[in-house]
């Protein structure tokens, strides 16, 4: 399923500034294919997270004009206020750290969250959600103390756990690795987070078929290593 809908120009003259929004999409998604291309995968595997932290409303409008339809807040406060701001059909993805005590008003903003890093909050977010939630475990892969997450040997007891709730489905993991002007060497940590993924699949029988990994320095490797998720902010909106 594709979820980019290139935007349609009604008697409109061609955008000459190179720096346009238009042009920066373009940019990302030849980037995607190109990478997805090379990983032998089609394009559909990979889905554009556009992350609007930071950003106001118009800018979301904006890319909502070229056919963007997934946005990614890193707080839940921020969100809240620029949500009601934007186009309805949006569908909104948490991808910061997420409080417990913020659980009932994440459930019901966002579509999925990524960013599930303790069994409390997992069952906060049961308790709260209306609806089947689609969430995504994020694992401290480096084991860096600044980063938030669970631990790796900590996944496979927290999937468990979540097949035994009602309303939150686990859909996969998201990792955070250390950043490095270098983007290969963030493939170790795309590597160790698949490597996981399969691990626990196989040891608690439940699919999961998302990999919230890449951003935009780093986007290539991380669709080399089967990320389904990309969550692009800099390269779409420019610098915080």
């Amino acid at each position: 399923m594709f979820y980019y809908y290139p935007k349609m120009h009604i008697h409109q003259e061609p955008k000459i500034m190179n720096d346009s929004f238009e042009n920066r999409l373009k940019k990302v998604e030849a980037r995607i294919a190109t990478a997805c291309r090379n990983a032998g995968r089609p394009r559909e595997s990979v889905r554009l997270l556009a992350v609007s932290k930071t950003k106001p409303a118009q800018m979301v409008c904006e890319a909502a004009e070229y056919g963007l339809r997934l946005f990614g807040e890193n707080k839940v406060q921020e969100a809240q206020i620029k949500i009601p701001n934007c186009p309805p059909q949006l569908e909104w993805h948490l991808i910061g750290h997420l409080q417990s005590n913020k659980a009932k008003l994440a459930a019901q903003l966002f579509r999925m969250i990524h960013s599930v890093d303790s069994l409390n909050l997992l069952e906060a977010l049961d308790q709260y959600a209306a609806t089947p939630l689609p969430i995504l475990f994020q694992v401290n892969v480096s084991g860096e103390a600044s980063k938030s997450g669970m631990k790796p040997d900590e996944v496979a007891a927290a999937v468990e756990a979540a097949n035994q709730l009602s309303k939150v489905e686990v859909h996969g993991l998201m990792t955070i690795p250390p950043f490095t002007p270098d983007p290969e060497k963030a493939r170790a940590h795309f590597v160790a987070l698949r490597a996981l993924r399969d691990r626990v699949q196989e040891e608690t029988a439940t699919p999961l078929p998302e990999l919230s990994m890449g951003m935009s320095h780093d986007l290539e490797i991380a669709i080399e290593e089967g990320s389904t998720w990309v969550r692009i902010g800099t390269d779409l909106f420019g610098a915080r």
